[in-house]
């Protein structure tokens, strides 16, 4: 099976709004730089297995807010 050129690029593009979007909304409850960590996120799309680990890695990080609060 063949894939088209234009589709894998349309395929590519829609994941790295997904991924980017996701990305920001993870990163506003896990760091405390999440322009930062969102903008890695966004160049780290553009490889997919990047992006899946990147994620990943945010979804077990524990929340900023969680770790403030256990602490005092």
């Amino acid at each position: 099976m063949d894939i088209n050129a234009t589709i894998l690029g349309q395929i590519i593009c829609v994941w790295v709004i997904i991924a980017t979007t996701l990305t920001f909304f993870l990163t506003k409850r896990k760091t405390q730089t999440p322009v930062l960590a969102s903008v890695i996120g966004f160049f780290i799309a553009f490889i997919p297995p990047l992006s899946l680990i990147y994620i990943i890695i945010l979804v077990l990080k524990n929340d900023i807010i969680a770790n403030e609060a256990s602490e005092q």
